[in-house]
């Protein structure tokens, strides 16, 4: 992406990565955490690729490698996440979502419900070629039941037409019993586009006389519930859904949604976050963090709102 769209970080006029990759050599040598933070934050994702490769032809190492021998803490993992390639960078974020004791179910989610069936399949190819393993079957071996049948669904989400009306008199009938039904929700909200699944949403408020996601909450439980109400507020709003996100969120899902975010669409959920704390992100950045890793968080938010 680039500027012109609603990302914060966009192509740097005048740019050389063989220049790049000498300062960040030096960088490195002097640990200048500054310098590095300067380039990395100020370079697109395809320019940070052009510079590591760059900086392997004149060093013979490893550009990943060096910063992390250089530096430590969240910002080495910051600058180390900015260099990977976006698909790369989300097939990282699920596996870290599921590896070791636990699995946070909401990362899960976030990258599945806010990302197209293409992306979507992009990344399982990239998983695969990191991990050696198949994303849905890692799926399957951490989560089990109806939220396991949303999250195959979400990850092979494929359009097909429907009627509004019938979807949302389908919707409607899993209301009326006493057990509702999953299964009609994981089938149309993961596989109609989502002006029409915006339609069917309001046309369901209408007809059950409440919000869908308090519905949602009185039928169901578990994390079928959460993965209902997390896929339906980001069909009506994911750039709210992200900013609420990152309201009560620990610095790891803070800086993903950040970087994942950086050349799409932060300015929209800058923007709703303003909306929703009456605080801009930029200034609650500086309330929570500090040094050279608030610096990097800064100039990937880019600017006060």
């Amino acid at each position: 992406m680039c500027w012109g769209t609603l990302g914060t970080v966009r192509p740097f006029a005048n740019f050389h990565s063989d220049l790049d990759a000498m300062e960040i050599q030096k960088a490195l040598e002097m640990k200048d955490a500054g310098t590095l933070v300067r380039i990395l934050t100020n370079r697109t994702n395809t320019q940070r690729q052009e510079i590591a490769k760059a900086f392997e032809e004149m060093t013979h190492k490893d550009l990943a490698a060096a910063l992390k021998k250089a530096l430590s803490g969240e910002l080495e993992v910051l600058l180390l996440e900015l260099l990977m390639p976006p698909l790369q960078y989300e097939a990282y974020r699920l596996q870290q979502a599921m590896v070791g004791i636990g699995t946070d179910e909401e990362t899960l989610l976030e990258i599945l419900c806010t990302h197209s069936g293409m992306e979507l399949q992009e990344i399982s190819v990239a998983y695969k070629e990191i991990y050696k393993k198949d994303l849905d079957k890692e799926l399957k071996g951490e989560t089990s039941g109806d939220f396991y049948k949303l999250l195959v669904a979400l990850l092979n989400k494929d359009e097909v037409p429907g009627g509004v009306r019938r979807d949302i008199e389908a919707l409607s009938a899993t209301l009326n019993v006493k057990k509702a039904e999953a299964g009609p929700w994981i089938d149309i909200l993961t596989s109609r586009d989502s002006d029409h699944l915006n339609k069917v949403l309001m046309g369901l408020e209408l007809d059950i006389g409440q919000m869908v996601d308090q519905a949602l909450e009185k039928k169901f439980s578990g994390d079928i519930r959460l993965g209902l109400k997390v896929l339906v507020e980001c069909i009506q709003s994911p750039e709210c859904y992200l900013a609420k996100r990152l309201t009560a969120t620990k610095t790891p899902i803070l800086q993903g949604i950040m970087v994942s975010h950086s050349e799409e669409d932060l300015l929209c959920i800058r923007t709703a976050y303003l909306k929703l704390t009456g605080t801009s992100l930029y200034t609650a950045l500086q309330k929570q963090f500090k040094g050279d890793h608030l610096q990097a968080l800064l100039a990937i938010c880019r600017s006060e709102d």
